[in-house]
């Protein structure tokens, strides 16, 4: 037998881990305890601002499929536009 503790908070009914996704195969026995207190950091997203900052400010080279030559699946990529649809 393997016992197994997250950590991390509830939302709204939804059970988020502080550190990693939790990602079980098959049934098992659960026990949930729910601490009465509240918890004292916010839930920051500023990593996320912080990457699409540094994303939208890349000024370096694009890559084009040519600078991959191992990378050839014989065909065309297939391009998408927002809807799934291709062109």
């Amino acid at each position: 037998m393997q016992v197994q503790a997250y950590e991390g908070y509830i939302e709204d009914g939804h059970f988020h881990p502080r550190e990693k996704t939790i990602s079980l195969a098959g049934r098992f026995r659960a026990v949930l305890t729910v601490l009465d207190i509240p918890i004292q950091e916010d839930v920051s997203t500023d990593w996320a601002d912080e990457l699409l900052s540094m994303v939208r400010e890349d000024t370096s080279e694009k890559l084009r499929i040519e600078d991959f030559p191992r990378m050839d699946f014989g065909r065309e990529p297939m391009v998408l536009h927002d809807d799934g649809q291709p062109l």
